[in-house]
Formats: structure tokens, C-alpha cells, sequence
């Protein structure tokens, strides 16, 4: 069984296909055989491209501006003889380099893990019975059923056909759908791909219809797979954040670069040693440029992307995460989102009356009538259900069980009436209608919305009899319709019709004999009620979408609390009677949107964002895919969702919860308040390293820090406590304030004044300990010939003050409001691990024989420790004391 190509399946019946594969249509294969030639052809993938080395990982961490000052600084004081110092740049190089590896390995790996979850599945017969599996499971032989919004999963070729239409622009570039036909036969071994009509390839697009096939080829041995490299995506994509980060660095890389030509000019004024001049400038360096910003966000996403992901939000890209914090709209389905989508029929009406169905129970008594309505409620669907196992729409899947339930099973009832044609179902018409096969003739089955039925018939079912439906019993059937809709049942109509000869679509839904309907209850899910009081607390609008009657969704919307009254709600044919702009004033006042297509969907979100509003708007059909890319955040539903509308979102859930969009939105707003906590955390720590060499050159005072200090701040004392910030538990009170302005800047709030002024202080008390430090051995700040070991002593106050001070302070870092108590002081472990590894290391760097050596220090007195400590937490206790005025002056307000 070679590749599609090769075979020409094309040119080839269905039964010779079939022949050739061993397999029935309607068994499909059997689980043991699956098994022996999965084993055989491997799974139904395509080869990626090769994955990077680790060498090469390695060295892409060196393509960095900071990374190419530091190679340069360790040439240098090797030519100079400064060995030491030069074995420690090159190590923090390494170092540097080996965490960026080790997190880029990370972050591919959780990629694999998301896209797994999000892989597409497909529908197959084996063993005679229907099962949805992972698209990378199904082999050659395999019978495979279509629907609209399926990808296809392998190459197939066509058994059954019904108004199938495929959009294959993978393969053809023509992105207009084509029309497929499973009876032609095409004998030109050169018939063009685009032309053969017979044929489903891998990774096209089902827009309409349905069909089945057996699968010819699948991997690599597929059409696309011939092509598959041009089809592997880099799926790495930088947050709006990140690029304003990255562009910050490089502003501050080149400011420091420039700040270090004026220092290295203004040292040689001052006619100072060359050597000394040099490490000055390469501390200032290191000092200004914050080496580990852009790996700290890529960890604190990559980490938030991952802990989403187990609370069944699959972020597809990144910016999704940033966004979620502004979120102020959310616009839901009702069906599976807001309730359990788990329809039941509790309700049935024909003209003879009205019966409540039980919830318990089999072989259920109906009345003629009532087995004529469910007869076509069958026959007109495509959902199974087996051995308490279905597959299918919830909807179709409940219709299915009714008539189980009295007795009318599906299997025996689409096997005594086969189906001859259908009309698929559609957002616009509401409507499905089936052409089924009868002892004597045809029948046509429909079902959908009761108002679109009551407009395509001429006739009423009564009492066995057919009469002309009249204005009265129409007026019936819409007040029994609104009295279902009242009690949030969802409402399904019926009608058919005979014929004696085959008919087409066009005529299938006209002179139509209303059987009756049924009302379907869906039960709102328990915890959504308490979601969206959560939401409506954080500031967001939650809003209901829904093609149900408007009686039916605002009942369930002030179940749940979405809107208080019918005022509150639109109709899709109300939406059509305004402009775009009458539609965009008047938005603001509707929380339910009833009876709308997903063309009004793209209308709603267009009218909400010309207001200013940022969007989430779910979806699952193949129409929404518009609406998901109009939306700020697009979110497919997991579940239920077509593979086209994954495909257009940002998000996927993979239970269909509203809770979970809620919970995704909590999760944003704390990933992008951990970021900034980390990165306002780092750039107060380089403020504070800055301000100690520039004062050093402008006063004319020696450097109170080396160049290989300065990297080991940065590299320990600074990283850890800012990766530990990152992953902090996140503010309980995050969804009690209004969604964050997506053009608030990022120091907004006094952040940017409270870095300055935290950078100011840390500065401020290192020099003050290098003072401290000099002044024991008779120095001062402006001494001239200050021996080796007094300026050693001093630094090593500084150093140590320096570190120590910047691992105090990120416990302050941890909220800018609430006291470290408020917080709980031990709730981040991470943090209280971070400053303790910090405190430990320093405490060797000075204790340590050749750790002293290499970074020149030596210990300290008692005296001195104590000294030291008072320092290192008064930066820490100033902002707690800041915080405390804070909070008392809002008190105030």
C-alpha cells in the first residue's frame, strides 16, 4: 500500500479500494488490526523539521550585545595578566548561556505538551461502531467520517458523499471550497490534484457537508507530506511586553555603552591607571545592562503558560496572555460554556397536547404523533449512540436517546430507512433536512428552529391526519414555543413531507407538514454563577450569545446572573435592523444576544471594541473562525470545537467552562503583575549599582565594586529572587480591581518613582558601607594613596551590602500595597529559597579561601556583619513604611 501517488486511487472504484485495504465500509477495521498496522505505517504525522542541537542552543545564548562586551572585557584582562578576573567573566558567560539552554529546552517541551493537547482528532468506524480518536492513530484502511470543520486527517478516497465541499489551498493555493463526488472515476493518470474530485487529501479543510472514506495514505506518504517542510511553522512569537523589554535592554545596552566612553574620557582626564579605567567602564557596563530581563520574562511565561494549561486553558500564543489582563468583555456561547451540554429531552408537543418526558426510565409510552415527531428527530440526525457511548452534537445525541428510550432505535430505524440525500445544517437557515429511503417512496425529514419551520410548511400533523396549517395552529405552536422558551428549554420543531421519486435539496424544504416539538433542557453548570459575580467583580461585562429563543437565554442569564431583565436582550433580527454605528451607541445596554448566526457574532465583537472594550469571544463552529481572529482573545471550545475554530483562536478550553475563561483571565492578570514585580525588581537592583560606580568616578572616589562583584550580583542575588517573584502565588485580590489599561504604561502607579527611589537607596547605603569600610582603617571617601587591604575591606562591605540589601528588598517586592504580613512572609517558598541560597553564597564568597581570592574580598568583623545587616534591610523597611502611609492615606480618602 504505497502513497496516493503511486496507487492512483483516483482512477479506481470504491469497491477496488476497499479490496485492496481488506476492510468493509460498514465494520471498518477491527481494534487488532488498527493495532498491527499502526505498528506497521507508524503514526500519522508528519516529520518536523529537525530540532536544534544542543550545541547549537549553546550558542545562539551567545548572540547577545551584553554577551559581546563580556567576551570582550575577558580578552582584554587576559592580555593584561588578569586571569582570575578573566576565568570568572567567561564563566558567568557559560553560566549565563547554560540557563538560557536549559530553559529553552523547557519551553520546547511544554510547546510539544500544548500542541498535543491541542492536536486535531478525527472520527473513525471500527469494529462497526463509531469513536472519535487522535488524528495520529488513524492508518491506512481506515474508514473515516467528515464533517464541517474537520481537517482531514490522512488521504482518502471517497466512498459517500453528501454535498461535501473541502477548501484545499494547502495543496492548490485555490482557497475557494471544492466539491467532492465519490461516484466519479478519473482514468488520466495526469488528472490534476485540484480536479480530483474523488479525493480527500491530509490537512485540508471540510467547510460543508459530510462524507466518508477510506483512508490511502497517511505521514509522510501523504500529498502534503511531500511538501511538509514548507508547513513547519515556528510558532514562537514574542508578547507585545516582551518587544517593548527587548527594546528597552537595547536603549539601555547602547545608553551604557555610551555612559562608559564618557567615563573611560573623564577617567583619563582625571589621569587615572589605564587597568583601572577599564574595569571601571566594564563594571558600569555590567552594572546598567540587566543581563537576565529578557530570560526572567520568557521563564515567568513559559511557567504561567504551563500552569494555565493544567487548569484547562491551552494558550496558543503568547500576547493571549498579556491581553487577558485587559479583558473587560467577555462574550460566551450559552450551550456547554454557560451550561452542562448535557441536553435531555424533558418536554414534547404535538397538536394532540403536551407531555413532560421523565427523566428515568425505558420503553417509554408515546402516542402516534408522538412517534411520528421522533421518527424524524432520528432519521434527521447524524449522532450515535451505543452501548451508552455517543458521539455527535450534545443536541443531535439527546434527540437519539428519546427515541431509544420509546423504543425507536437509531441503528435499526437508519438501516430500514436509509438516507438518500440531505440538506446540511446551517447557522442562517436553522434548518437540516434528510431524504430517506420508505417502503413506497421518499420522505423528507427536517428539523430546526419551530419559527423557521412554521415559514417552510403548509400542512399540520393531527391525530394521524394531515391539515392545512392554519394562522391559529401556527399561533399554537409559537405559544407553546414561548412557553418552553420561558422555562429555559431550548426548542427543536419537526416537519416532513412525502415524495415519490428522488428530489434535491432546493426542493426539500417547501410544502413541508409540521409534526411538533420537542423542549431540551441543559442545565446551567453549578460554578458559573459564581464566576461571573467574580468577573462582574473584577470589572468585566460577561454576555450571552446564543441561537436559542430570546425567552429561553434570558431566563438562563438571570439564573446566572447576567442580566436582570428582557430589556437586556437582542435578537439577530433586531441586530440587522440597525447600522454599525447604532449598533456600537446602543451596545452597552444588552447582555444577551438571542436567535444571532455567527455573522452577527463578528458584528457584536466590531461594535464592543469601536467602544474601547478589549474582547474575549468564544466559539466552536466553523463560522466563528471570523469572529475568534475579530476578537481580542479568541477562545475555542475543546470539546465541542471544530478544528477550524482551534485553529483561528488564541485560547483553547478543554473542558468548555465558562469558569475556565474566568479562571484564564485571573491567571493573565497575575502572570503580567509578576512580570512587572520581576523586571521593576531588576531595574531597581541596576539602578542601585549604577548610582555606586558613577558617583565613585564623578567624586573622584575609588570603585567600590568590581567588575566580577557586579556579575555575581547579578548573576545570583539578582536572577533568583527575580525568577521566585515570577512565580509568585498571585494577589488574592486581583479580580477585586478593573481590567488594566492596555495602554497603561508600564511603570504606572508610582512604580516608576518607587524604582528610582528603591535603585536611589540601595546605591545610597553601599556607598555608605564602603565609607564605613575605609573609615575603619583611617580613610575617607576622597583619601589618595588608600592601601590594598583597607580598599579590599571596603569593597567587600559593599559587595556584601550590595547583595544582601537587593535579596531584602525583593521581599518588599512582593506587593505594592499590602505589608509583607498582609502577604503572609513564608506564602512564596521560592522567594524565601532565593534569598537564602543568595545569603548563603555571598557568605561563602567571603568565608571561602579561594573564593576570597577570586573575587577579591576578605572576612568580616562581628562588628562589621552587624553593620552590615542594619544596612542591607533599611531599603527593605523603608518601602514597608512607605506602603504603611500609603494605606493609610487611602484609608483616609
Amino acid at each position: 500500500m504505497k502513497g496516493s501517488e503511486d496507487r492512483m486511487w483516483y482512477s479506481k472504484s470504491k469497491a477496488e479500494v476497499l479490496e485492496a485495504f481488506s476492510v468493509s465500509k460498514q465494520e471498518g477495521l477491527s481494534a487488532e488490526e488498527s493495532k498491527v498496522r499502526l505498528e506497521k505505517y507508524g503514526r500519522n504525522e508528519l516529520k518536523a523539521k529537525p530540532k536544534k542541537s544542543v550545541a547549537r542552543m549553546f550558542f545562539e545564548q551567545l548572540h547577545d550585545m551584553l554577551i559581546y562586551v563580556l567576551l570582550g572585557a575577558a580578552v582584554i584582562t587576559i592580555a593584561i595578566g588578569e586571569h582570575i578576573d578573566a576565568a570568572i567573566i567567561l564563566s558567568v558567560v557559560v553560566l549565563n548561556a547554560v540557563i538560557g539552554v536549559i530553559q529553552e529546552f523547557k519551553a520546547e517541551k511544554a510547546i510539544e505538551a500544548l500542541q498535543k493537547m491541542a492536536a486535531p482528532r478525527a472520527l473513525v468506524r471500527r469494529g462497526g461502531e463509531t469513536s472519535e480518536i487522535d488524528s495520529a492513530l488513524v492508518v491506512p484502511g481506515d474508514i473515516v467520517l467528515l464533517d464541517a470543520g474537520r481537517f482531514v486527517p490522512a488521504d482518502m478516497r471517497l466512498l459517500e458523499t453528501v454535498n461535501l465541499q473541502i477548501e484545499e489551498s494547502a495543496l492548490t493555493g485555490e482557497s475557494v471550497p471544492d466539491d467532492k463526488r465519490a461516484e466519479e472515476i478519473y482514468t488520466d493518470p495526469k488528472t490534476p490534484l485540484g480536479d480530483r474530485t474523488n479525493m480527500a487529501y491530509m490537512s485540508t479543510l471540510v467547510t460543508y457537508g459530510r462524507g466518508e472514506g477510506v483512508v490511502v495514505a497517511t505521514a509522510m506518504e501523504t500529498e502534503i507530506g511531500k511538501i511538509a517542510s514548507i508547513l513547519d511553522e515556528d510558532i514562537q512569537e514574542m508578547t507585545p511586553l516582551q518587544q517593548r523589554l527587548a527594546e528597552f535592554g537595547r536603549v539601555v545596552g547602547f545608553m551604557a555603552m555610551g555612559i562608559c566612553g564618557l567615563i573611560f574620557a573623564i577617567s583619563a582626564f582625571q589621569k587615572r591607571d589605564l587597568f583601572e579605567m577599564f574595569l571601571t567602564a566594564i563594571s558600569l557596563a555590567v552594572a546598567a545592562i540587566p543581563e537576565g530581563l529578557p530570560a526572567i520574562v520568557a521563564i515567568v511565561l513559559a511557567l504561567g503558560v504551563t500552569r494555565m494549561s493544567r487548569k484547562n486553558a491551552i494558550v496558543k500564543k503568547l500576547p493571549a496572555v498579556e491581553t487577558l489582563g485587559s479583558v473587560n468583555i467577555i462574550c460566551s456561547d450559552k450551550t456547554g460554556t454557560l451550561t452542562q451540554n448535557k441536553m435531555a429531552v424533558s418536554k414534547l408537543f404535538t397538536l394532540g397536547g403536551s407531555r413532560d418526558v421523565p427523566a428515568e426510565g425505558e420503553n417509554l409510552e408515546a402516542s402516534g404523533d408522538e412517534i411520528e415527531l421522533m421518527k424524524t428527530l432520528v432519521l434527521c440526525s447524524d449522532a450515535t449512540y451505543e452501548n451508552g457511548e455517543s458521539t455527535g452534537d450534545p443536541t443531535e445525541v439527546a434527540l437519539v436517546i428519546l427515541g431509544e428510550r420509546h423504543g425507536i432505535g437509531r441503528k435499526q430505524l437508519h438501516s430500514a430507512h436509509k438516507r438518500m440525500g440531505e440538506k446540511p445544517f446551517d447557522s442562517s437557515r436553522k434548518l437540516m433536512s434528510t431524504l430517506n429511503e420508505e417502503t413506497v417512496g421518499y420522505r423528507v425529514n427536517t428539523k430546526g428552529a419551530i419559527d423557521n419551520i412554521l415559514k417552510i410548511s403548509d400542512y399540520a400533523f393531527v391525530g394521524g391526519k394531515v391539515i392545512p396549517l392554519t394562522e391559529e395552529l401556527k399561533a399554537e405552536y409559537l405559544k407553546a414555543a414561548e412557553e418552553m422558551s420561558d422555562m429555559a428549554l431550548r426548542v427543536l420543531g419537526a416537519a416532513y413531507k412525502y415524495v415519490e421519486a428522488p428530489i434535491g435539496e432546493a426542493d426539500m424544504e417547501v410544502g413541508l407538514v409540521v409534526l411538533g416539538m420537542v423542549g431540551m433542557e441543559d442545565p446551567p453548570r453549578l460554578e458559573v454563577k459564581a464566576s461571573i459575580a467574580k468577573a462582574k467583580g473584577a470589572g468585566i461585562s460577561p454576555v450571552m450569545i446564543t441561537g436559542d429563543h430570546r425567552n429561553t437565554a434570558v431566563a438562563i442569564a438571570k439564573e446566572l446572573g447576567i442580566a436582570d431583565s428582557i430589556e437586556q436582550s437582542i435578537t439577530g433580527a433586531e441586530i440587522d435592523e440597525l447600522s454599525d454605528e447604532e449598533f456600537s451607541e446602543k451596545i452597552s445596554g444588552y447582555r444577551v444576544f438571542a436567535r444571532v448566526s455567527p455573522e452577527h457574532k463578528v458584528r457584536i465583537v466590531n461594535a464592543y471594541r469601536a467602544k474601547g472594550n478589549i474582547v474575549s469571544m468564544t466559539g466552536d463552529g466553523v463560522n466563528d473562525a471570523p469572529s475568534l481572529k475579530c476578537a481580542d482573545i479568541g477562545v475555542a471550545m475543546g470539546i465541542t470545537g471544530t478544528d477550524v475554530s482551534k485553529g483561528a483562536s488564541d485560547m483553547i478550553l478543554t473542558d468548555d467552562n465558562f469558569t475556565t475563561i474566568v479562571h484564564a483571565i485571573e491567571e493573565g492578570r497575575n502572570i503580567y503583575s509578576n512580570i512587572r514585580r520581576s523586571v521593576i525588581f531588576l531595574l531597581s537592583c541596576n539602578l542601585g549599582e549604577v548610582i555606586v560606580v558613577v558617583a565613585s568616578v564623578m567624586f573622584l572616589w575609588p570603585v567600590p565594586l568590581l567588575p566580577t562583584q557586579i556579575l555575581w550580583i547579578n548573576l545570583i542575588t539578582d536572577t533568583f529572587p527575580a525568577i521566585a517573584l515570577g512565580i509568585e502565588p498571585g494577589d488574592r485580590d486581583v479580580m477585586k480591581k478593573k481590567p488594566r489599561d492596555p495602554n497603561e504604561s508600564f511603570f504606572a502607579g508610582g512604580r516608576g518613582f518607587r524604582a528610582v527611589l528603591g535603585g536611589a537607596l540601595i546605591g545610597l547605603l553601599t556607598l555608605v558601607a564602603f565609607y564605613f569600610g575605609l573609615a575603619e582603617y583611617g580613610y575617607s571617601l576622597g583619601s589618595r594613596g588608600i592601601s590594598e587591604y583597607a580598599l579590599t575591606y571596603a569593597r567587600t562591605m559593599a559587595f556584601v551590602v550590595l547583595a544582601a540589601s537587593q535579596l531584602f528588598y525583593s521581599l518588599t517586592m512582593r506587593s505594592s500595597t499590602k505589608s509583607i504580613l498582609e502577604i503572609g512572609p513564608f506564602s512564596n517558598r521560592f522567594l524565601i529559597g532565593a534569598i537564602g541560597l543568595g545569603l548563603a553564597l555571598q557568605f561563602a564568597v567571603v568565608s571561602i579561601p579561594f573564593m576570597t581570592s577570586a573575587f577579591k574580598v576578605q572576612m568580616l568583623s562581628q562588628r562589621d556583619w552587624v553593620i552590615v545587616l542594619l544596612l542591607s534591610i533599611t531599603p527593605f523597611a523603608a518601602n514597608e513604611i512607605i506602603k504603611l502611609f500609603m494605606r493609610i492615606g487611602r484609608k483616609g480618602l
